[in-house]
This record gives C-alpha cells, structure tokens and sequence, in this order.
C-alpha cells in the first residue's frame, strides 16, 4: 500500500513524529516499520522524524500488508453494494434494511463483505447500523485511516441524522437526555436505565404530523446501541414496525439513516451524504 497525501492549506507545521502519533494516530509498531524502512518521504526523500514539514507538501507513505494484524473476511456480492461516497481511504454505501452490518463470525455474509467483494480488497467498519435500520454507512478502505476515523467518530466529529416514522402526534423538538442499559433478561434489548445506564442525548425534530403518524428527524450526540428506539420509544412515540421496542410493530422498522457529515482527515473537504429513503416520500 502507498499513498501520497498533500498536507491542507490550514496544516500547521509540525515534526514528522508529531504528524504520525497526533494527527494520523499510527501504530507506534507502524511508526517504528516506517522509520527503519525509509517508508515517510517528501519528494522521493525520506524524512527524518525531527523534521518539520508543512502545508502543502507532498508525504508518501509505503506501508506492508505485514504491518497491520487483521483477519481476512470472506467475499460477498458486488452487486448489492450501492456506493454514496468513495476516495482513496474511504467508502460510504446505503445498507439496506434486514442486512447486518457486519457478521458476528467469519463464515457470516454481511455488508461489509459485499463492500470488500465489490473493491477485491477488505474494508474495515468504523460504525453500524441495527440489521433493521437502513441508509449510509462509512467504511475504511485501508487500516491506515482505520484509526483516524474511529476517533473522529468519538469525538463526535462525524455527524449522523436520521428518519423516522413514529406513532403518534410528535410537534416540538425535544432533546432526549436518558441512560440507556442493558435488558436484564432480554439480550437484544436495551431499557431506560437512570442509575447503571451510559448517558445518551438523542435530538429530535417533527417534519410532518398528520392522521395518528409523525415523520420525524433525529440526530445523535452519543452513539448506544438501538439509541433512537429506546428513546423515541420511553417517550410515548414508538417507531412503526419495530420488533422489539413497538407494542404492536407491523411491516419493517422504519428507521433510515438519512445523513453522515464529516471533515475528511486529510484533505479537510467536508462530506456530507445524503442517502435516499422511501421515508422521505411518505405519503401520510
């Protein structure tokens, strides 16, 4: 694997070694393989880690397969990838609803492996989605960017918005501030949990209300395990067809992630992806 990367126009100078531990967070096992080998350069030279590099310049780096410790997945089928975003280091697909997001073993058929089949190369999952819930997902292409977008995603810096449709008369946004924990004796369920629960914050919105149904907007300030359901859910206004937090679900669970937002780690272009979704046509 080789890229070359053209530091920002708004990159402050720094060290080599400060560019590779603080911004690109690279393994200190991979820092040592890129040193050894001369495998950081600037116009064709290698660069020295006390050398200060700038906006502008031009850095390749040459890394091994060798270098990173991943498992190997198995191929799946191109065909059922439908790609909203791709560049060097990174990929954003529309998942479909009933296709998990990733398997829980190797022999297990997922998006990421019909992502990974469609490249001829795997691809590494930086978030998911419940195997219900459809719209945009963002895969690594490289474990070298792996890392960077992982903490990109825990400080909140990729931003993820939502449609849903809810039963019920949903008129004034709401900031939904509510612990969520885990089901004493349901594993695939998550409760509303005010002493052992992890702190969630969900942002809602009304679009449209009309006859009992209301299509709503919701954004994510933290990231817990069917967040949305719960919370929409605790507050009297369940998601339609949802199995397991919907009194009486009917049809599929109408949940679709609409829109990812991110600065891209190197180029510091904005992204923004809109995935399409049969919410936004709904007809009440």
């Amino acid at each position: 694997m080789e890229f070359q990367i053209r530091l920002p126009e708004n990159f402050n100078k720094k060290s080599v070694k400060g560019l590779l531990e603080e911004d690109w967070l690279v393994p200190r096992k991979v820092r040592h393989f890129l040193r050894t080998r001369g495998d950081i350069k600037r116009n064709g030279i290698p660069l020295r880690w006390q050398d200060i590099i700038e906006a502008h310049d031009v850095i390749t780096i040459t890394l091994l397969d060798s270098d990173y410790n991943y498992q190997a997945i198995l191929f799946g089928n191109p065909k059922l990838v439908e790609i909203l975003y791709e560049d060097e280091h990174l990929i954003i697909v529309n998942k479909p609803a009933g296709m998990k997001t990733h398997g829980n073993h190797l022999e297990e058929i997922a998006l990421q492996n019909h992502v990974t089949a469609y490249l001829n190369a795997q691809v590494f999952v930086v978030h998911r989605l419940d195997m219900e819930t459809s719209g945009a997902v963002l895969f690594a292409k490289n474990p070298f960017v792996l890392p960077i977008l992982n903490r990109l995603l825990e400080k909140k810096k990729i931003k993820r918005e939502y449609l849903a449709l809810v039963n019920g008369s949903f008129k004034t946004a709401t900031t939904i501030n509510r612990k969520i924990g885990r089901h004493r004796h349901d594993r695939r369920k998550r409760i509303i949990d005010s002493r052992g629960g992890k702190i969630a914050i969900t942002h809602v919105k009304p679009l449209k209300v009309s006859r009992g149904k209301s299509l709503v907007s919701c954004q994510l300030e933290t990231g817990r395990t069917h967040q949305i359901r719960v919370h929409l859910a605790a507050i009297g206004f369940p998601i339609i067809g949802d199995p397991l937090y919907h009194p009486k679900p009917v049809g599929r669970l109408m949940l679709h992630a609409q829109k990812l937002t991110l600065v891209h780690p190197f180029t510091t272009e904005v992204i923004e992806v809109i995935s399409p979704s049969l919410l936004d046509s709904y007809k009440f």
